[in-house]
């Protein structure tokens, strides 16, 4: 593998789980090759991360990517991702493409393939041939509870597809903007490991309706507990910030992120402008880095993401709290905004440079 020998030095390491304090890294052959206190060796470049968060690469489970998902909204996976701290997401709604396509671009792209209902029948023979064509990128199947995407989703029909991801051994991921259903009902269905998606919309059956029943259910089956911000497209902001001051963060945080989205909404969109909501709206700081390293790759089930020790390939974000200011409220009239958001000034994926600031 052609990738530099890099020392990132001084930084405040955040290893997927906990702070550790400040730590050098060695990076040599795509590995990280050493951690420790200090390292002096020649390396061909010296990254000085002094009071910044060095921390594995970001993981963002709910993308739209071009050539994968539909053309009207999919986004560059290495534009919109990498130059945030992003080297491996999930894309929401996989329906072109195959597995080649996605293993030539950099940022490690996982697929879920949407189960469509046509007449009351979920399209599971267009899945199977999906999953087929994405081969081991594929880790789950997205359904809809959206009267905005689909009107003929219903619980029993959610049942049915929920079994067929059980069958597969696959996650099933659910959108569940303005449902007929309510959101408690919803989780009810799916079980440990299946995420919900887009927790904090605003349209009908809420988290609110049910005075977070669907959350606390949620955490007591395994349910992951997905943002799926969408910019304000998918989050009300009176109900995030009720859910947050209530204590009800998030178990992934993600961006939902599009070609509509991408650098625009609230100011420059990714996902370290969703970690700065959550932040500033009282989700603990730690809490804050979970849901976008171990959190996420464990609701992806590939655990060998989302963390940095020793051996492990070199996917690494380093990232600062500090000020600039974002502003939904041209969009929306309710929307957040703010003076300081996390940056990124160095992102590695497999030992090498993909961003640096």
């Amino acid at each position: 593998m052609g990738c530099w020998n890099i020392l990132i030095k001084n930084g405040n390491l955040f290893d997927g789980y906990d702070f550790c304090g400040k730590k050098d890294i060695l990076v040599s052959g795509g590995k990280i090759k050493n951690i420790a206190d200090f390292i002096d060796e020649p390396v061909h470049l010296v990254f000085d991360a002094k009071d910044k968060i060095v921390m594995p690469g970001m993981i963002d489970i709910h993308t739209h990517i071009f050539g994968i998902s539909d053309d009207s909204i999919g986004t560059s996976a290495d534009g919109g991702c990498l130059p945030f701290g992003v080297t491996s997401v999930g894309d929401g709604c996989s329906e072109f493409g195959f597995k080649a396509a996605l293993d030539a671009i950099k940022t490690k792209v996982f697929a879920f393939v949407p189960v469509w209902v046509k007449n009351g029948v979920p399209a599971f023979k267009t899945a199977e041939d999906l999953l087929q064509r994405f081969g081991d990128k594929a880790v789950g199947v997205k359904a809809y509870f959206d009267y905005n995407v689909s009107k003929e989703s219903t619980l029993e029909i959610l049942k049915e597809i929920c079994e067929f991801a059980k069958s597969k051994n696959l996650i099933l991921m659910v959108h569940c903007s303005n449902s007929v259903s309510s959101m408690v009902d919803i989780v009810k269905v799916l079980s440990k490991g299946d995420i919900l998606t887009h927790i904090y919309h605003g349209g009908s059956s809420t988290c609110l309706d049910d005075n977070y029943s669907a959350f606390s259910l949620a955490k007591e089956k395994g349910v992951v507990l997905d943002s799926g911000f969408a910019g304000h497209v998918h989050v009300d902001f009176n109900v995030f910030k009720r859910a947050m001051e209530d204590g009800y963060f998030p178990n992934t945080i993600s961006t939902d992120l599009t070609n509509l989205s991408t650098y625009y909404r609230g100011g420059v969109y990714g996902l370290t402008l969703c970690m700065s909501l959550c932040r500033d709206y009282g989700m603990p700081e730690i809490d804050v880095l979970k849901a976008v390293t171990s959190n996420a790759a464990n609701a992806l089930k590939k655990q060998e993401l989302g963390s940095i020790k020793v051996g492990d390939n070199a996917d690494i974000a380093v990232i600062n709290y500090e000020t600039s200011p974002f502003d939904f409220t041209h969009l929306t009239p309710y929307g957040a905004k703010g003076d300081k958001q996390y940056k990124c000034y160095l992102t590695l994926s497999d030992g090498q440079i993909v961003w640096r600031r």
